[in-house]
């Protein structure tokens, strides 16, 4: 004598066999399932849905390598891999322009405010970037907006081959690869998007900002707070420049300067 079989006490024995027969055929997710058979089964609601694939084993979904390809992890590269984007940042008078650059391994940030987004002010941001970082940058991703690249309908015809954008001719300076996302594919660019948000919950949507001058001081100070106490999940809980210090110890030979040299404070 052994226990018995536990039984649905919302579905009846047809019903159930009706939700099993449907989610193996269908292979759809749950809230999927449940929208479709609201209407046959009235009594079915989320939780006996749920109960109930879990007692046929069929609760979890095989996994779809394809899927699972496209929607992977970044592939794994080295320090000095900056994602670049840029977005609008408002305050009472107007508004601002943040281009923001964040290291894909390190996720060390830098962020700076201009007026608009410009092809001058790509150039010179990425200009930034390569003081700020303590190592040497390898490669560089952006969306093709008009501070990186030239717009599609440019890139073609007699002169295009003698054209080389501001933000290129920064790159080959200093031998950086740069790399384009797809059009209309944000999410290719997802460390900046990610960092972007982040940047607008803890500034913009929280606060009123009466000056520009107050919006700036507001934005170092987060972004000095995130490089040097954010303990991050990513980084296996340690703040990115405790990821920095680490690639340092490991391999120095990337390194501009030593890295602890970019502590805030004063140095003595």
């Amino acid at each position: 004598m052994g226990p018995s079989r536990p039984k649905s006490t919302v579905l009846t024995q047809i019903e159930e066999a009706i939700v099993v027969e449907f989610r193996r055929r269908t292979l759809l997710p749950l809230d999927d399932v449940l929208g479709c058979l609201r209407g046959t089964i009235p009594a079915l609601s989320r939780s006996a849905l749920h109960r109930c694939l879990q007692r046929h084993g069929i609760s979890r979904l095989p996994k779809n390598e394809e899927t699972e390809a496209k929607r992977g992890r970044f592939a794994q590269t080295t320090i000095g891999y900056v994602h670049i984007d840029v977005c609008e940042l408002r305050w009472a008078e107007g508004k601002a322009h943040m281009f923001l650059a964040i290291d894909r391994v390190s996720k060390f940030a830098y962020v700076e405010l201009h007026p608009a987004a410009t092809m001058l002010a790509g150039a010179e941001f990425l200009r930034s970037v390569i003081a700020a970082f303590p190592y040497r940058l390898h490669t560089i991703l952006t969306d093709n907006g008009i501070p990186f690249t030239d717009q599609p309908r440019n890139r073609t015809g007699p002169t295009a081959q003698y054209r080389l954008h501001a933000f290129d001719r920064v790159c080959r300076e200093h031998g950086i690869t740069h790399k384009l996302t797809k059009p209309y594919h944000p999410w290719t660019n997802g460390q900046a998007e990610r960092m972007n948000r982040t940047v607008k919950d803890a500034t913009v949507r929280a606060f009123h900002y009466e000056t520009l001058d107050s919006l700036k001081a507001h934005l170092a100070a987060f972004i000095t707070a995130y490089n040097f106490a954010k303990h991050l999940k990513s980084l296996r809980w340690r703040t990115p420049f405790q990821a920095i210090c680490d690639a340092w110890t490991k391999d120095p030979d990337p390194f501009i300067i030593n890295p602890h040299q970019l502590i805030p404070g004063l140095h003595t």
